[in-house]
């Protein structure tokens, strides 16, 4: 097993091996992409700390994906009693998932 120091060097994290990571639940995972790719494991204190850590690295196929999964993350660190800082980027909710406007005009309204 090897231990990894997560952003400040005060948390000790275990790297999940490939054995392991099969064993989990998609579901201890904060995001899961349309091919089955299973990002950012919650399953644990220290794997919350990185996915939080990690969350403004990962690519996400959508907005609403990338929603669900900053959700499901701040939602485990309640969980595990970790506090989220109100300036990081995992606890602002996405802005707007609705387009703007659209060929139809602004939100989808009919053209006149």
């Amino acid at each position: 097993m090897h231990i990894f120091y997560v952003s400040g060097g005060n948390e000790a994290m275990a790297e999940l091996d490939t054995k392991k990571r099969e064993k989990l639940r998609s579901s201890q995972f904060a995001y899961v992409d349309s091919k089955g790719g299973e990002h950012l494991p919650i399953n644990d204190e220290s794997h919350v700390r990185n996915a939080m850590a990690r969350w403004n690295q990962t690519e996400f196929e959508s907005a609403t994906a990338r929603e669900r999964a900053r959700k499901k993350i701040v939602s485990a660190a309640k969980r595990h009693g970790i506090d989220v800082d109100e300036e990081s980027g995992v606890a602002k909710p996405t802005r707007s998932l609705r387009a703007a406007s659209t060929k139809r005009g602004p939100r989808g309204g009919r053209k006149k």
